[in-house]
């Protein structure tokens, strides 16, 4: 691979310790993953999706020409791939070739492949390096940064799982290039996220000209994902485990999940967490934290970037039976994350199920 690495930005995760990674970000440059490679690495697992086989053997092959010992696995494409029986595989590949807890796996790949690779590194050897490198929008600003690794179950999404921080994450914007529009406008939905929790600007560039900020190659686009990072990146720094304030980086999710779930993943998951902040957002003025204009803000912002606002109203003890097995519940109390105003996210425990129906009902086409 050649490459054509222009003006990269590097955004640091961590706050001085050991486990402190870079995020580069920028065009042209997948043939540096070697930079982000410790120099006392000898073997490299490549784990990529079957769509993008052509991607992970020429990071495979650039891997071998620098001197390393470089393998390949190809797992299923999207949720598919997010399985205990797609781990044991790669465990399986990880042991016939030998990788020591000196060596590296490296993510190629969407949201899922990131997960997968990033789960199957905290395990092997109870711990081996990991780099992440993000191709979908989605990934790059969330599930690629931030050391959060996780495997489905039939009961839920990312039930099983360990907190790994990777070695670095790669941020090729050219890769966004072949990634099909509806991908893009998923991943505007965690883009948006970070703009309500905490960096309103995000929201700002979003409604000031929504057809650019879903083409790869615009600045809009670049630097959203740079404020959604510096979002993500200031939250992780301070809390790496979720004990208090990660939390927030959860806003949406509980009901977003729950659809995932009950639609059997076949949601993007970036259009299910837009209606499941519309849904936090009803939550909210129901419970009088949240006025009236910031909650037409969520459906304003959102549909501006083409993303849905709603959800079919004939589902909910399913979304309800989903939501009760939700990461932040606490024992039977329901917590869901809520603003109380832009960029002042708050949690919501315990709201009565009457409450809940009525925030659905508030979101539901007939």
């Amino acid at each position: 691979m050649v490459s054509h690495m222009s003006d990269p930005t590097r955004i640091r995760v961590g706050e001085g310790g050991e486990s402190d990674y870079d995020v580069v970000i920028g065009s042209g440059l997948l043939g540096n993953i070697a930079g982000l490679v410790d120099p006392g690495v000898q073997r490299v697992l490549v784990i990529h999706p079957q769509a993008l086989r052509t991607t992970g053997e020429a990071v495979r092959d650039e891997l071998r020409t620098l001197g390393f010992s470089a393998f390949i696995a190809e797992v299923p494409d999207g949720e598919a791939a997010k399985s205990a029986e797609v781990a044991a595989s790669l465990w399986t590949v990880l042991g016939q070739c030998a990788l020591t807890r000196s060596d590296a796996i490296v993510g190629v790949g969407g949201g899922t492949v990131t997960d997968l690779a990033g789960f199957v590194a905290a395990t092997w050897l109870r711990g081996v390096a990991v780099i992440q490198v993000p191709t979908t929008l989605l990934a790059m600003v969330d599930a690629a940064v931030g050391g959060k690794t996780g495997i489905n179950t039939a009961e839920g999404k990312n039930l099983v799982g360990a907190f790994h921080s990777p070695a670095g994450v790669l941020c090729d914007l050219a890769m966004l290039a072949t990634l099909p529009a509806n991908e893009v406008v998923s991943g505007m939905g965690e883009v948006i996220k970070c703009g309500f929790i905490a960096d309103p600007v995000i929201l700002e560039i979003v409604q000031a000209d929504p057809q650019s900020v879903t083409r790869w190659d615009s600045p809009a686009l670049r630097e959203l994902i740079e404020r959604s990072i510096r979002v993500k990146a200031t939250v992780v720094s301070q809390d790496p485990r979720e004990s208090s304030l990660r939390e927030i980086l959860n806003y949406g999710h509980t009901f977003a999940h729950a659809i995932e779930q009950v639609e059997g993943y076949s949601w993007r998951h970036g259009e299910a967490v837009s209606v499941g902040m519309v849904y936090a957002a009803e939550l909210a003025r129901l419970a009088g934290i949240l006025g009236d204009t910031v909650v037409d803000q969520h459906r304003s912002v959102l549909a501006a970037a083409g993303l849905p606002t709603s959800y079919r109203g004939d589902r909910w003890p399913q979304l309800y039976a989903a939501m009760r097995r939700d990461k932040k519940s606490r024992g039977s109390l329901l917590r869901f994350v809520v603003l109380g105003a832009l960029a002042e996210p708050s949690r919501l425990e315990g709201p009565a199920e009457s409450m809940l129906m009525a925030a659905y009902d508030r979101v539901s086409h007939r």
